[in-house]
């Protein structure tokens, strides 16, 4: 359960990059080019393994901050699957997953 929560961490994060648009802004500590490589990983409905890019943005999140937004309606409306969001720490191979 708690790869699914970290999971749904990393979808907020990229609905939130998606939204803000700028290359240059960061959500809980991953850069909006980390959060755009995760999002494939994340997509239905054959979703490719995430990216070496996606693991390495997701290792310097701020988990507890990516919590803030597991419930997010925002993931969904953009092509974002948050089950799936939720395996990719766990696919990454992170040692500590959030606590949300």
């Amino acid at each position: 359960m708690e790869t699914g929560r970290r999971a749904i961490l990393v979808l907020v994060l990229l609905i939130a990059a998606i939204v803000c648009g700028s290359h240059a802004q960061t959500i809980c500590n991953v850069p909006y080019a980390g959060l755009m490589a995760c999002k494939p990983a994340a997509t239905p409905p054959n979703p490719p393994p995430p990216t070496a890019a996606c693991c390495t943005a997701l290792s310097h999140a701020n988990m507890g901050c990516l919590c803030s937004y597991k419930n997010s309606k925002l993931l969904p409306s953009l092509g974002v699957d948050p089950n799936l969001a939720m395996q990719l720490p766990d696919k990454c191979h992170l040692p500590h997953p959030a606590r949300c």
